[in-house]
C-alpha cells in the first residue's frame, strides 16, 4: 500500500473521532444502535467547472466528507464563470444566498459592512485548528475583533521575466529591474517587431486597477484612506496616483514598451508571456502550473520584486479567497457549513490537493493559507530559485486598497483612458473618477457607516 494511502486512512480516522456534532433538521438519519440524527442540508457554491482538471480531487473530497459526516448533505452548485460576483449578489438580493460562498479578499470589507457574511466568531474560537491559518488572511476575514469567514486560498504577485530574452538582449535583471526608469528603458529595448515581441504586458482591461495600484504604492500612496470610524476618503488624484498613471502613459507613448492592444484581456496577455511575445509580466504565485501546461520551460522564467518607484518602495500584493456563511441560515445550517468549510481547509485536505496535483504532474500554488502546510515540497520540477523568489515576495506584501470591489470600475476607466489617449491628463482623469465615485459610492457608504 502506498505511503500516501496509509496516511490518508490515518488522517480520515483522526478526523472521524470527534464524530458528528449534534444538529437538528427535518430529515432523520439512522445511526448504529437505533439512534436517529437529523440530516442538515446546505448549499455550497464549489462545484468544479466542466472539464476542470481538479474535478477528481473534489469528487474524492466530496465523497469523503459524505462518509465522515452523513448527517450533513451538501448540495454543490456551480457558479457562473467570470460572473460569480454578480451572480452571488443577485442571489443575496433575492434571498437565495448560499450557505457557503468563496468571497475574494477585496470583497470582504464591503460584504461585512453590508451584513452579507455571518459572524462566526464563537464557532471559530472553539475551533482548535484556527491557530494554523495565516494572520494576513484572518485579518481579511475579520473586522473589529469579530470573525466573518475562513481562508481557503492565498496568492502573492511578483514580476516575471523571460531569462532567455534578457540574455539575448544582454540585459542583467538585477540591474534593469531596479526602478521605474531602468525598467522602462529595458522594456523598450526588449521590444522587437520582427519577432512580434514587446517588453511588458500591461493590464489595461479586466480590473485594470489591479496592477495599477502597485505603482501607486511604489510612488508612496494608495487609492483610498480609511479612517478610524470606518469611513473612507478617496485619494485617486493624489500625487502618487497621478505619478503612477503618468508612468503608465510613458510606458506606452514615450517608450513604446507595451502590447499594441492595450485593452487586450488578461488571458491574452498571459498567452503572450507564455509564448515569448511579452518579455515581462506581473504574475501570481498560482499561475506556474498553467505556465508549464502551456509549454513554458520554467528554467527560462525569472521572478523579481517590482521595480521601486519614486518612493523607493517595492511591495507585492497578497490576495485569495474566504469562505463566508449565510447570516440568515439557521444555527444548525451554519454549524454544518462550518464543519464542511473546516474540513475542506484542513491540513489533510490541503495536502491532499497538493499531492493530487503532484501526481498529475501539476505545479502547486506556492503560497499557503496555513502555516503547517508547505507547498514547495510538492513542486517537483520547479526551480528552487522560483520558489525562493515567491517566498521573498510574500514577505514584502500588502492587501489591496480599501473598498476596491466598489471602486474598481471608476479607477479602471481612468487607467484605460490614459493608455488610449496620449493627450489625456492623468490628474483630470483621476479627479473625474474620484468625483463620480464620491457621488455614486462613497457618500452613501460613509453615511451608512456613521
Amino acid at each position: 500500500m502506498k505511503k500516501g494511502s496509509v496516511l490518508k486512512k490515518m488522517l480520515l480516522l483522526t478526523l472521524a473521532l470527534p464524530l458528528l456534532a449534534s444538529c437538528t433538521g427535518s430529515k432523520p438519519l439512522k445511526l448504529e444502535g437505533g439512534v436517529t440524527e437529523q440530516v442538515v442540508e446546505i448549499v455550497v457554491w464549489d462545484k468544479p467547472f466542466a472539464g476542470s482538471a481538479d474535478k477528481p480531487y473534489y469528487d474524492l473530497m466530496f465523497h469523503e466528507f459524505e462518509r465522515l459526516y452523513p448527517h450533513i448533505r451538501v448540495i454543490h452548485m456551480e457558479a457562473a464563470y467570470q460572473k460569480e460576483r454578480e451572480q452571488f449578489m443577485t442571489a443575496v438580493a433575492g434571498g437565495e444566498q448560499p450557505d457557503l460562498y468563496n468571497a475574494a479578499f477585496p470583497d470582504m470589507e464591503t460584504y461585512i459592512d453590508q451584513g452579507i457574511p455571518a459572524d462566526i466568531t464563537e464557532l471559530w474560537e472553539a475551533y482548535p485548528d484556527r491557530i494554523h491559518y495565516s494572520p494576513i488572511a484572518m485579518d481579511t476575514a475579520s473586522q473589529r475583533g469579530r470573525v466573518y469567514g475562513i481562508p481557503n486560498l492565498m496568492y502573492v504577485t511578483a514580476l516575471a521575466y523571460n531569462k532567455r530574452i534578457f540574455q539575448e538582449q544582454q540585459l542583467q535583471p538585477e540591474e534593469v529591474l531596479q526602478d521605474w526608469d531602468t525598467f522602462a528603458k529595458a522594456a523598450r529595448d526588449l521590444k522587437d517587431a520582427s519577432k512580434d515581441r514587446y517588453g511588458y504586458a500591461i493590464l489595461g482591461t479586466e480590473w485594470a486597477d489591479w496592477f495599477y495600484e502597485y505603482y501607486v504604492w511604489q510612488a508612496g500612496g494608495d487609492l483610498t484612506r480609511r479612517h478610524a470610524d470606518g469611513s473612507v476618503e478617496l485619494t485617486f488624484n493624489s500625487e502618487a496616483a497621478v505619478r503612477a498613471l503618468e508612468y503608465y502613459q510613458d510606458l506606452r507613448f514615450q517608450y513604446d514598451a507595451i502590447q499594441p492592444d492595450v485593452l487586450q484581456s488578461l488571458d491574452d496577455s498571459k498567452k503572450d508571456f507564455y509564448f515569448g511575445r511579452a518579455a515581462t509580466m506581473i504574475v501570481a504565485s498560482n499561475w506556474f502550473g498553467e505556465m508549464r501546461e502551456s509549454g513554458v520551460h520554467l528554467e527560462d522564467i525569472g521572478i523579481a520584486m517590482f521595480p521601486a518607484g519614486p518612493a523607493g518602495v517595492s511591495l507585492s500584493q497578497v490576495g485569495g479567497g474566504i469562505w463566508i456563511f449565510n447570516p440568515k441560515a439557521s444555527s444548525e445550517k451554519q454549524q454544518a457549513a462550518f464543519t464542511y468549510a473546516t474540513f475542506m481547509t484542513s491540513k489533510y485536505a490541503h495536502e491532499e490537493m497538493l499531492r493530487f496535483q503532484q501526481e498529475q504532474g501539476k505545479l502547486p500554488n506556492l503560497l499557503s493559507y496555513r502555516d503547517d502546510v508547505n507547498p514547495a515540497i510538492y513542486a517537483e520540477g520547479m526551480p528552487g530559485e522560483l520558489v525562493r523568489s515567491i517566498q521573498q515576495a510574500a514577505e514584502q506584501s500588502r492587501l489591496e486598497y480599501f473598498l476596491k470591489s466598489r471602486l474598481s470600475p471608476y479607477v479602471s476607466k481612468a487607467v484605460q483612458e490614459a493608455l488610449l489617449h496620449e493627450e489625456a491628463d492623468p490628474y483630470e482623469l483621476l479627479t473625474r473618477a474620484q468625483e463620480q465615485a464620491e457621488k455614486e459610492v462613497v457618500q452613501q457608504y460613509n453615511e451608512d457607516i456613521r
